[in-house]
């Protein structure tokens, strides 16, 4: 196990899925965030069946810096909730997960 995390968040357009991205990047709660274009999403939302084009975020972070991460993605979202899901990295390969962890930085976060 590593303290590196990928958190997956979903956006509404492609604009605000670069504005979250940028932001997070920009003040050093993530290494690099993969904008995944217009994938189908069907959900249930308010007893509803509902279905949305979609910007996926792959968001790469470490385990410190996720709270700010999550606090930004709820600021900066449009959606009421917005998806935030952090998941554990197992291992990796090794320089990978090191640029992670150097490229990150909770705390020069200017959040």
């Amino acid at each position: 196990m590593t303290d590196k995390r990928i958190v997956l968040s979903t956006a509404s357009s492609e604009e605000e899925a670069r504005k979250i991205a940028r932001h997070l990047v920009e003040r050093r709660l993530a290494a690099c965030v993969n904008i995944v274009p217009q994938m189908q999403s069907i959900y249930r939302w308010k007893e509803k069946v509902e279905e949305a084009n979609e910007w996926l975020l792959l968001i790469k972070t470490t385990e410190a810096a996720f709270d700010q991460v999550r606090h930004a993605i709820d600021d900066l979202h449009s959606y009421d909730v917005p998806e935030c899901i952090c998941l554990a990295v197992e291992d990796g390969l090794s320089d990978y997960l090191q640029w992670i962890g150097d490229s990150v930085s909770a705390e020069a976060s200017g959040a």
